[in-house]
């Protein structure tokens, strides 16, 4: 089982004030080549897999909007971390109809 999960929210900073949606479409395309298991919500994206997996893509997202064009970029991650184990599935069970 994964040990952790982990949210993300990234802010570019974009060249003359561009829309920042096609730079957040391009780091979501990251975390889907990276083959995690992920959801997209609203505000932020939540990964599950192993703690230093989800880092490493993390560093890929921000590596990646800037080669797209971003001046800089803000990554705002909440983690959970259970060596024993972790999942979406589990933490938002009760919450399904």
């Amino acid at each position: 089982m994964p040990n952790a999960l982990l949210s993300i929210q990234v802010i570019p900073k974009t060249p003359g004030g561009e829309d920042v949606i096609p730079y957040v479409d391009r780091a979501i395309e990251v975390i889907q080549d990276s083959g995690v298991k992920y959801q997209v919500n609203p505000l932020e994206t939540t990964m599950e897999g192993e703690l230093d997996e989800l880092l490493e893509i993390v560093k890929k997202m921000n590596e990646a909007l800037v080669a797209f064009g971003s001046n800089g970029v803000i990554s705002q991650i909440k983690i959970s971390y259970n060596p024993k184990g972790v999942s979406m599935d589990k933490l938002i069970e009760k919450y399904r109809p």
